[in-house]
């Protein structure tokens, strides 16, 4: 059986079922130690009862480096949804989720993403967000039934050129929902606005 645990840098050595997908974005061991000191208790694995790892989530809590432009922030409010749309205020994010090709449909993506949800909900933050290449048709659709809608289409985000969708979850905290809105297939922005 399958279970969910902290991920230490030692599993960076196993991991490599999981980083074997072309749609998956892998990062330098830097990168992967960044998060481990920043936000340990958001990068979680899921360890097969072989010891293999089967799936694995980077996640972090933040917000926009700048200074909330009015206070207190509330996404309901014009000049945000207007002139500081990219505004990004405290908000869980999904980095990476990933699930090795042997384990899919067992569960693991939701599982995880679920433990990084009540994370950003212990930290109060207004929702989950993840990018996700728009050609990955499977994680779009899985992201949608979990609850997570596009907000918007980065264009040429990824080094291939390919455009990355901007999904979002909601969490406790927006209770009306004001961090997430229709259409967001049809709202493109260059990754410069993304921050």
């Amino acid at each position: 059986m399958a279970s969910i645990r902290p991920m230490t840098p030692m599993d960076l050595l196993k991991f490599n079922p999981c980083n074997l997908d072309h749609l998956t974005e892998t990062y330098n061991i830097g990168f992967y130690l960044e998060y481990f000191t920043k936000w340990p208790q958001l990068c979680k694995v899921v360890e097969g009862a072989n010891g293999q790892i089967e799936a694995y989530i980077l996640g972090k809590v933040e917000a926009s480096p700048y200074q909330t432009p009015v206070e207190p922030y509330d996404p309901g409010l014009k000049i945000y949804q207007k002139k500081f749309s990219n505004y990004l205020p405290w908000h869980a994010h999904i980095t990476c989720l990933t699930v090795a090709p042997a384990a899919r449909r067992l569960g693991h993506a939701t599982k995880l993403s679920e433990a990084l949800e009540q994370a950003g909900d212990e930290h109060n933050a207004w929702f989950v967000d993840l990018f996700v290449r728009v050609e990955n048709d499977a994680a779009i659709k899985l992201y949608k039934k979990m609850g997570y809608s596009v907000y918007r289409r980065i264009t040429d985000y990824y080094n291939d050129g390919s455009d990355a969708y901007d999904m979002r979850k909601p969490l406790k905290r927006d209770k009306q929902r004001k961090t997430v809105r229709p259409n967001g297939e049809n709202i493109k922005v260059d990754p410069s606005e993304v921050w």
